[in-house]
């Protein structure tokens, strides 16, 4: 019942922003060339996103195909809710026009015209999403970009004085479809030349199959002292339909040994320590532990035989945890590394100025470095991409951690 009740809901949404968009193109033209290419571009999105939705294979999880689909759709649907916002904005000045001339004399005149201005400046600023879509799907989502970020701590030890760490997150291999511009990014990856590497989680979308094509790809990530990582959400298989439990078992196997097969150490609630010249940093990975979901990750086993005084960096794919658990635990975590939010692929950020995205309104910590009491939490972006298949600004992030001595 509840499911029917919000697909009407959603239908009358729909309508209701094509009839207002159509309105707003009826007004500024007569042409019907241009109304009726309107018409057929809406009609073959929703018809492609239809047919997606019914025939391919739901035990699959979201596949480029289904991805692709949902991508066009919202790319014509998001620049129709800013015409929707004007035009109905229009509608309630033009029955306030009315009321008014019905009070002051009496009669009941015909609704105003529409303003063909309104409905031009309603359609130019549906362009900017409109573009901004269309871009984020061809090249947004592989705009890579490299944040660099100096932290200082009082207890560091002083040979890890300049240590640098890059971090990656959600590479999320099932939606790639372009090996040159992943490699790309593998390559922008091992330019950093930083001391270890950090991935923080899902490395697939769902099956560990969809890393086959790309292991001879991301086997050629390189770090000086090691490469270290963590599973997120994504990676225990629990958004598909198993034909029965032991498949998703050995999907789990087969998703933990593609880390091996990468080169990187897998760390399941373990720890390992760095050492240089006789100095030590404790690095912590946890498995996935997330607000409402999936809570597996074990703070406590991670931390066993780590002392008080170390110095610590921990993984954890889910900021949540951070918020939740890490920040105010008396063991002390210096730096936590996480992903997962994705800052929700789309937004707007301009460094000093602006950094929104309705990812905010879900996380506390989205997107970027945090600090609260000396302690550091930072969200990677994530390095692919799921759901959408593109990046509205918000671009695919490789972090670059230099660790100083205070």
């Amino acid at each position: 019942m509840k499911i029917a009740i919000r697909l009407i809901i959603l239908f009358i949404i729909i309508v209701l922003l094509e009839v207002y968009a159509f309105q707003a193109i009826k007004t500024i033209t007569k042409n019907k060339f241009i109304r009726y290419f309107w018409l057929l571009i809406s009609v073959a999105v929703y018809a492609n996103f239809l047919y997606v939705s019914l025939t391919y294979d739901r035990g699959q999880g979201q596949t480029p195909q289904f991805q692709m689909a949902m991508g066009l759709l919202l790319t014509v649907l998001i620049p129709k809710l800013v015409v929707l916002i004007f035009m109905f904005g229009e509608d309630v000045y033009r029955w306030f026009l009315k009321l008014i001339s019905a009070i002051s004399s009496g009669e009941t005149k015909p609704l105003a015209g529409r303003r063909k201005f309104i409905s031009q400046i309603a359609l130019g600023l549906a362009a900017i999403p409109f573009a901004s879509f269309i871009y984020g799907i061809i090249q947004g989502k592989y705009n890579y970009k490299v944040l660099k970020y100096q932290l200082t701590f009082k207890d560091l030890p002083e040979a890890f004085d300049g240590f640098t760490i890059t971090q990656i997150s959600d590479i999320h291999s099932g939606s790639f479809t372009n090996k040159e511009k992943i490699q790309y990014g593998v390559d922008l990856i091992n330019q950093q030349k930083s001391d270890i590497m950090l991935f923080t989680g899902d490395i697939v979308n769902n099956k560990a199959d969809e890393m086959d094509n790309w292991i001879d790809v991301f086997d050629k990530l390189e770090a000086k002292e090691g490469k270290y990582s963590i599973l997120g959400n994504h990676d225990y298989g629990d958004y598909m339909d198993w034909e029965n439990p032991q498949d998703k078992i050995d999907n789990f196997q087969k998703v933990k040994d593609i880390h091996k097969k990468i080169g990187f150490d897998l760390l399941l609630d373990e720890h390992r320590y760095l050492e240089k010249n006789g100095q030590k940093i404790a690095l912590l990975g946890v498995e996935n532990w997330g607000k409402g979901f999936n809570q597996a990750g074990d703070l406590k086993k991670a931390s066993a035989n780590v002392k008080q005084e170390d110095f610590k960096i921990l993984m954890t794919h889910d900021p949540s945890h951070w918020e939740y658990k890490v920040k105010n635990d008396a063991f002390n975590y210096h730096l936590t590394l996480s992903g997962h939010t994705h800052g929700l692929q789309m937004g707007i950020e301009i460094p000093g100025w602006i950094k929104w995205s309705p990812s905010k309104y879900v996380y506390k910590q989205w997107a970027g470095l945090y600090e609260e009491a000396g302690k550091y939490i930072n969200v990677n972006r994530g390095f692919g991409y799921h759901a959408f298949p593109g990046r509205v600004g918000i671009w695919p992030e490789v972090t670059v951690i230099k660790l100083k001595r205070a």
